[in-house]
């Protein structure tokens, strides 16, 4: 059964990923029967070109994905190279770990209650820095440049491409590069830019798409900051899809078609300016560098990235405040007190939207990490890593942009007669969190010692033993932290739950997304704070069960 994990493992993905690409593909071209589409045609493409703002939602989606994978990366890159060798490196590291766990939507609430017009910043420089005491009249959250989204995004995804870095640097020996370039008279700052950044860069390539994937089409954060009017690609196709007439439905079709186009663009265009970069950066890599230029540098990677995640980190605390608050009047600062009655109001509902969630992400996460195990061990068995085919078509989900994927998954159900419900969000929850779980466990299979197994195998065990009873306890933290990630991938998925469910599986990451549009920010608060919650009740058991696993066994955690 082994031997077949790697293909069930394929079709697994490729099954659901080949329906949505030709059941978003034949409307595109009016080919749907069940609307009277018989006979392909361009109709729906030029519906689409029709639509009023489609090259605003285009230009909107393209800004917010270049522009904020640029920035996080920048960030990421220029803090490291200045806090090499700190305390600050370590405090980070610290800093960021449970803001991983933080869901997009989460994180983008939170930021829109710090920079709103009404929001905390504007509370705390009010009125002794502005003068204002009522709110100002500024469309900051919702502007039409999607500002606030691309800083909801840099925001979540810093955290996760630092500690992406963070992952695969030992690997590179950076001490021993940078002792070269520093004896070559290099400024510390610049000799890591010069001598650690050209080798971290392409272990990172994979996490970067995946963000800038995710980052142009991207609903949720984009429903809570993007602009509303014309809103962002994929923004409008989750609306035409919803549409009443119900022949909007192949325009919608051919926008989910456009979206994968434009993130392709996007994808294209970063390649391009690799080679840009690489290019121009050959003359500086073997040049000097003036000191000014490296103290500036140092300054600003010291201090943006912190910034960045300190705010973030302010955002959720503002969040729990919110959800606690009594009559918050501006310009206060704080509220004039605390009270239980929003969670006492909200908590029946919360909880039924949570017991939805914790099914489907634990069955998710247990379900991606099963097969990614099977997937591993059978390539381990045979001596060699999984086929790089295979792993490239697992990794696929990363890169695939969920409005095409999803509406088409949604058609092609609709065709066979498949209802909405919890199984089809399931399978659209593994397809997206497979990949996750594969990029945290093929590293410490790769590393796994094989001596362990031989070891197991001398003394007469199988290899079905020998993995059960060797291999599974020593990489025990790796399968948690899986498991973790699984969980909070899963629970992050709003997409797949809205569009597979049909708006009839209530999870708290929908019901957040769609009160964050307009409500009371208490209530807001409370759905937020819940759906953070379970991601990081995941990684806290992730980190919590291998100590207590461990605590009579102290070489076992040092044996991967």
């Amino acid at each position: 059964m082994l031997r077949l994990a790697p293909y069930l493992t394929a079709g697994l993905v490729a099954g659901p990923i080949a329906v949505g690409l030709l059941g978003v593909t034949l409307p595109a071209f009016g080919l749907l029967p069940g609307l009277g589409g018989d006979m392909a045609t361009l109709a729906p493409w030029f519906r689409l070109l029709d639509q009023p703002g489609l090259g605003r939602s285009v230009a909107v989606a393209l800004a917010a994905g270049l522009g904020s994978t640029l920035i996080a990366v920048l960030l990421v890159f220029l803090f490291l190279a200045a806090a090499d060798g700190t305390r600050l490196l370590g405090w980070m590291r610290r800093l960021v770990a449970p803001l991983l766990a933080v869901p997009h939507a989460a994180a983008a609430v939170g930021v829109a209650f710090l920079i709103a017009p009404s929001g905390l910043l504007a509370r705390l420089a009010s009125p002794w820095a502005t003068g204002w005491q009522r709110p100002p009249d500024l469309l900051i959250v919702h502007d039409g440049w999607g500002l606030a989204m691309i800083a909801g995004l840099v925001a979540k995804e810093v955290p996760f491409l630092l500690l992406m870095c963070l992952a695969v640097l030992p690997s590179l020996d950076p001490a021993r590069r940078l002792a070269i370039a520093r004896s070559l008279g290099q400024p510390p700052v610049t000799a890591w830019l010069k001598a650690v950044a050209p080798g971290l860069y392409p272990l990172v390539r994979l996490p970067v798409f995946a963000v800038l994937a995710f980052a142009c089409s991207t609903a949720d954060v984009a429903l809570i900051l993007g602009p509303t009017n014309p809103p962002p690609l994929a923004v409008a196709v989750l609306r035409w899809f919803a549409d009443p007439d119900l022949s909007m439905r192949l325009v919608a079709s051919a926008g989910a078609l456009l979206q994968l186009l434009v993130s392709l663009a996007a994808m294209a265009a970063w390649w391009v300016g690799e080679r840009v970069v690489a290019g121009l950066g050959r003359g500086w890599l073997t040049g000097g560098a003036p000191g000014v230029a490296g103290r500036a540098v140092s300054w600003l990677g010291l201090a943006g990235l912190p910034a960045v995640t300190m705010s973030l980190t302010v955002a959720i605390l503002g969040l729990a405040v919110s959800s606690l608050a009594g009559p918050w009047r501006f310009p206060d600062a704080l509220p004039d007190g605390l009270t239980l009655a929003v969670w006492e109001r909200s908590l029946p509902a919360i909880a039924g939207g949570l017991a939805t969630t914790l099914l489907l992400a634990a069955l998710a996460a247990a379900l991606a990490t099963v097969a990614v195990l099977a997937v591993l061990e059978q390539a381990a068995r045979r001596g060699r890593a999984a086929d790089r085919a295979l792993r490239g078509l697992l990794y696929l989900p990363l890169l695939l942009p969920q409005v095409p994927f999803v509406f088409g998954l949604v058609v092609g159900a609709e065709t066979v007669g498949l209802a909405p419900g919890h199984g089809l969000v399931l399978v659209g929850h593994v397809v997206f969190v497979l990949p996750y779980v594969l990029l945290v466990l093929a590293e410490p299979y790769r590393r796994f010692d094989p001596r362990w197994i031989m070891l197991g195998a001398t003394l007469g065990a199988s290899p079905a033993r020998t993995f059960w009873t060797v291999r599974l306890p020593i990489l025990l933290g790796p399968c948690l932290a899986a498991l973790a990630v699984g969980l909070a991938v899963s629970v992050g998925q709003y997409l797949p739950t809205l569009l597979l469910g049909a708006g009839r599986v209530e999870t708290v990451t929908t019901a957040a997304v769609a009160l964050a549009s307009g409500g009371d920010r208490r209530v807001v608060g409370s759905w937020a704070l819940a759906q953070a919650a379970v991601p990081a009740a995941g990684f806290a058991l992730a980190l919590l069960l291998p100590r207590l696993a461990w605590r009579r066994r102290r070489g076992l955690g040092a044996a991967r």
